[in-house]
Formats: C-alpha cells, sequence, structure tokens
C-alpha cells in the first residue's frame, strides 16, 4: 500500500466515435485492463467500474458519470480512476471544476494514469493544459466533421445517420436515397391529404 487510507476505486471508462482514430487503444475493454493492471500493483480495491461508452467528453450529462457522482455524495468511494485526463472529459472548464474543486471538496483522491496524474502528488501543473489540448482537440474533429458534412451536401447527398420515413439508403450509396415501395403508397396518401388542407393530428387520425 503507498499508505494508510484505505481507497475504494471507482475506474471510470469512457469512449466515443471522435475520441481516437486507433479506436483499439482506447477501447472499453482496454482502459479496463490498464486500470485493473494499476489498481492490482498499488493495492487499490476496486469497488465497482463505471462504463459510457458511446458518450462524447464534451458533455457530462453520461448515466455512469452521473452514478458514480451519486456513490461520491453517498461514501461508497473516495478514488477516482481514468486511463487519462480525457477519459473524465474534453471541455477544460468542466473537467477543471471536477479536478479542482469538486474532487478535492469531496476529498477524492483522483489518479489519470497515462497522464502520470495523482491529485495526492504535487504534479499538476500540466493538468489545466493538458485539459485546454483535450478540449481543443474535441473542437478540431467537430469542424472536420460538420465540414465534411456540408461537403456532402453540397454534392446532393444525403449525411443523416437515418432514412426518413418512406425512403431507405441505397445499397451501392449510403449517402443516397431510394424509394421504399413498401410505403410509398402511405407516403403519397399524406401528401395528398397535406395539400387538401390537413393538419399533422388530422392525418394522423385519417392513417389510424
Amino acid at each position: 500500500m503507498e499508505n494508510k487510507t484505505h481507497y475504494r476505486a471507482a475506474l471510470y471508462c469512457r469512449l466515443s466515435k471522435d475520441d481516437d482514430s486507433n479506436m483499439e487503444s482506447s477501447s472499453i475493454s482496454t482502459q479496463k485492463l490498464i486500470l485493473e493492471s494499476y489498481c492490482k500493483s498499488h493495492g487499490f480495491q476496486i469497488y465497482d467500474y463505471y462504463i459510457d461508452d458511446g458518450y462524447s467528453g464534451t458533455n457530462f450529462d453520461r448515466p455512469s458519470f452521473e452514478r458514480m457522482l451519486n456513490d461520491i455524495d453517498n461514501g461508497k468511494i473516495n478514488m477516482i480512476i481514468t486511463k487519462d485526463l480525457s477519459r473524465l472529459g474534453r471541455d477544460y472548464i468542466k473537467t477543471g471544476y471536477y479536478t479542482e474543486i469538486y474532487f478535492k471538496r469531496k476529498e477524492i483522491r483522483y489518479i489519470a494514469v497515462n497522464d502520470n496524474y495523482d491529485s495526492e502528488m504535487e504534479n499538476d501543473d500540466i493538468v489545466p493544459f493538458k485539459n485546454i489540448l483535450n478540449d481543443m482537440y474535441s473542437k478540431d474533429i467537430s469542424r472536420k466533421i460538420k465540414s465534411a458534412k456540408r461537403e456532402y451536401a453540397k454534392k446532393g447527398y444525403y449525411t443523416a445517420s437515418q432514412a426518413p420515413y418512406g425512403y431507405l439508403p441505397c445499397p451501392e450509396n449510403r449517402h443516397r436515397l431510394i424509394v421504399d415501395n413498401e410505403v410509398a403508397d402511405v407516403v403519397r396518401k399524406i401528401y395528398t391529404l397535406a395539400a387538401q388542407g390537413h393538419g399533422a393530428v388530422s392525418i394522423s387520425k385519417i392513417l389510424t
């Protein structure tokens, strides 16, 4: 043991599509292995795993993160370990709030393994800068995605994740839509009713 404090560690893992070009290096399974190995080598007791798979680091409204905060409030955990600072979050203001204010107020020891950060040690000077870089990375990825979608839209390509009712993604090109013949008559009926002056509620009742 590093000291006499009995730690009950929360292992927090997060992953979203915009986090890493090499997804395997940050996969949930890889994060868990890193954190488990760290706890074993330092003698920390694992209280529970908190996993948000598919949640952006720019938003802290995540179910497992909220559950972890509740467990902190209820005194169930006194340590949080993540693979790196970006797993906790990519919004540098909100991430800084948790690392610099909330965790300290709750007497939570926070460790980011790959960033060599431990809130109990005097090694936190670089943390605010890393949080800013994580935030900038996320915003840069967001700009690139939006730019790519705009270019696709200019070329007449469909960019949404799901096709609207009455259409299907083209098997040869997912950015093109084709008519869904199974419901085409329903769509034509909707347009006809709308042209006749019916509103959405009226059309819904008629179709039902």
